[in-house]
């Protein structure tokens, strides 16, 4: 999915008390992180930026279905073979995502890696696969085939060929992560923004709640709102720019696990919820529900927002959330 790039509205001069914001901008699992910590001087702000980069990386190696050597990768390699014991922040994680499987009625679903990719977003596709073809591509995909043995704290995929991935989830439990961690050692605020899976905490040195502004999926060179996000997770996810049309209807990159279509009549959904992983996940869920499904169960999710642009560039929002415009 294509992560919009969120705009953290840091403004460094703002020192209070002799805090400052300090900002580093590197390549994580794959993506652009950009890590930000409030701290008396840089030499500190540094040390705990170089913390929040050894968690990131530490979850990548669990997580990561690219790296042959992860408990990931294992489970995939014995699908349809035998279960695979796994570390508990793995199974928690897998856990987890069953039961946001289950809240969205299969809308989100980590086995979408066992996925047929007859769908190019590159221009190369000049004809829509048929309905036998795209049947197929999701033959293994289902998180009713994931089977957990809690005792055995072990990982079975019942279908031989299939595959887990955290491709919608990973980079925002990444930032959960990382924010816990820092927490911990008692930096008093900052921003995790995992290419715009986005958690804060704390405030701005000079006392502001941070912001974020969200890009106009129409025109990314502009902003079309302003919102304060106080220890809380936003995530942005677009698809305007990876899409085909056939026979007048435009299809986006973003497919359907349970039926193998492409996704449709959306292009941009910010969600806000109080851990980045579960907006990741959600912000997905939402492009593949539809902006109708997609708000009524949003609105019934305690502590959890969300806006919605539609490929006519109308604005819909949650119940809860107002929105400061530009």
């Amino acid at each position: 999915m294509k992560k919009l790039l969120l705009i953290a509205l840091v403004f460094c001069c703002n020192i209070a008390l002799g805090q400052q914001n300090y900002l580093r901008t590197l390549k994580l699992m794959g993506s652009r992180f950009d890590i930000t910590v409030v701290a008396n001087d840089s030499v500190t702000a540094n040390g705990y930026i170089s913390d929040a980069v050894a968690e990131i990386t530490r979850i990548e190696k669990l997580i990561s279905s690219w790296d042959k050597n992860s408990q990931t990768s294992e489970i995939n390699r014995n699908a349809g073979i035998k279960p695979v014991k796994v570390a508990p922040e793995l199974y928690a994680l897998i856990k987890r995502a069953i039961g946001i499987s289950k809240l969205t009625d299969g809308a989100f679903d980590i086995s979408y890696a066992s996925m047929d990719r007859i769908w190019k977003f590159d221009g190369s596709m000049t004809v829509m696969p048929s309905k036998e073809e795209i049947k197929s591509s999701v033959a293994k995909v289902g998180f009713q085939n994931i089977v957990l043995n809690d005792e055995e704290r072990s990982v079975f995929l019942k279908l031989p060929g299939m595959k887990i991935g955290f491709g919608a989830i990973g980079k925002g439990y990444a930032a959960d992560m990382a924010k816990k961690l820092l927490m911990s050692k008692g930096v008093v605020a900052g921003i995790i923004n995992a290419s715009g899976d986005m958690n804060t905490w704390g405030k701005q040195p000079n006392g502001n709640d941070w912001k974020v502004a969200i890009t106009n999926p129409l025109d990314k060179n502009k902003v079309f709102a302003l919102l304060p996000i106080t220890n809380g997770a936003v995530v942005t996810s677009g698809n305007y720019e990876k899409y085909v049309n056939f026979n007048g209807k435009r299809y986006s990159h973003i497919i359907d696990p349970r039926s193998g279509y492409p996704s449709s009549g959306i292009i941009s959904v910010t969600v806000f919820a109080p851990k980045a992983e579960l907006a990741d996940a959600l912000a997905t869920s939402v492009f593949v529900m539809g902006k109708d499904i997609g708000l009524d169960r949003i609105n019934q999710m305690p502590k959890i927002e969300c806006i919605i642009i539609d490929d006519k560039g109308n604005i819909s929002k949650s119940k809860h959330i107002e929105i400061e415009k530009l």
